[in-house]
C-alpha cells in the first residue's frame, strides 16, 4: 500500500504541518465598527505574516491590528468609514474609492474583516463601480466583482522587499518557512523510494504510472497534475456529436 504521499498529510491539518500559533502575532481584521477614526499605536513584526501588523487604537476605544501599509509610521492617524478621504492607509467602502486608486485586504462580504490581497508587497486596483457591485483587479491581473460595500485599505501592504535579501543558509529558510507551515525543501516523487510516494523506486528515475489526476478524483487523491480541461472539452464536443 504504501505511505500517503505529503500533500495528502499535509490536507489533514495536523499539528504537524499546521503554523505554529505563538508565531501569530494577532488576527488582522478590519473592526465591526462602521465609522471612527484610530491612531497607530506601534508597528509589529509577525513571524507569521509576511507584512507587519499595525496596532491602531481607535476613538471608541477599540484596539484592532491590520496590515500595515507602505509608509505608515507610529503616530499617524487613521480613518474608518465612508466619509473618510481617500489617502493611503485610511479605510473605505469600494464605492467610496476613486478609478484606478490601488488598495489591499479587501473584504470578499461586508463586515468579514478582509480577505483579498494580503500578502506584503500586493495590490490590487479599482477598475469601475456598478449600481450594487464594484470591478477590482487582483495582482493576479484577474479581475473580480464585489459588493460595494465592502471595505479596503488604500495603498499597498508594506514589507514588499522582503523577498529581496537572500536567505544566505538553509537555517533561515526553515525557520521562515516553519513559521508559515511551508514546506522549505521539495522533493521529486521520482526520487523517493517506492514506499513514499507512486512514482518512486525503480531501477531509474521514471514515473512509470500515469501521472494525470482525474478531475472527478476525491480530495485526497486530487494532487499532482489535472488532467488536461482542453482534453476534457473536446470529449464533451465528440460525445454531443455522437448523440446527434
Amino acid at each position: 500500500m504504501g505511505k500517503r504521499i505529503i500533500p495528502q498529510r499535509r490536507g489533514k491539518g495536523s499539528s504537524t504541518y499546521r503554523s505554529p500559533s505563538h508565531r501569530h502575532l494577532e488576527v488582522s481584521r478590519y473592526p465591526r465598527t462602521q465609522e471612527s477614526v484610530g491612531k497607530v499605536i506601534e508597528i509589529h513584526h509577525s513571524p507569521g505574516h509576511t507584512a507587519p501588523l499595525a496596532e491602531i487604537e481607535f476613538d471608541n476605544g477599540e484596539t484592532a491590528f491590520m496590515l500595515a501599509n507602505h509608509g505608515l509610521w507610529e503616530g499617524e492617524e487613521i480613518e474608518l468609514g465612508p466619509k473618510a478621504e481617500a489617502k493611503a492607509g485610511n479605510i473605505l467602502p469600494l464605492k467610496r474609492i476613486p478609478v484606478g486608486t490601488m488598495i489591499h485586504n479587501v473584504e470578499l462580504q461586508p463586515l468579514d474583516g478582509g480577505k483579498l490581497v494580503r500578502s506584503a508587497g500586493t495590490y490590487a486596483a479599482v477598475v469601475s463601480h456598478g449600481k450594487d457591485l464594484s470591478t477590482i483587479r487582483l495582482p493576479s491581473d484577474k479581475f473580480k466583482r464585489i459588493d460595494s460595500r465592502c471595505r479596503a485599505t488604500i495603498g499597498i501592504v508594506a514589507g514588499g522587499g522582503h523577498k529581496d535579501k537572500p536567505f544566505a543558509k538553509a537555517g533561515n529558510k526553515f525557520h521562515t518557512y516553519r513559521s508559515k507551515a511551508k514546506r522549505p525543501k521539495k522533493v521529486r516523487g521520482v526520487a523517493m523510494n517506492a514506499v513514499n510516494h507512486p512514482h518512486g523506486g525503480g531501477d531509474h528515475q521514471h514515473v512509470g504510472v500515469p501521472s494525470t489526476v482525474s478531475a472527478n478524483a476525491p480530495p485526497g487523491r486530487k494532487v499532482g497534475r489535472l488532467s488536461s480541461k482542453r482534453t476534457k472539452k473536446k470529449k464533451k464536443l465528440e460525445a454531443k456529436e455522437r448523440k446527434r
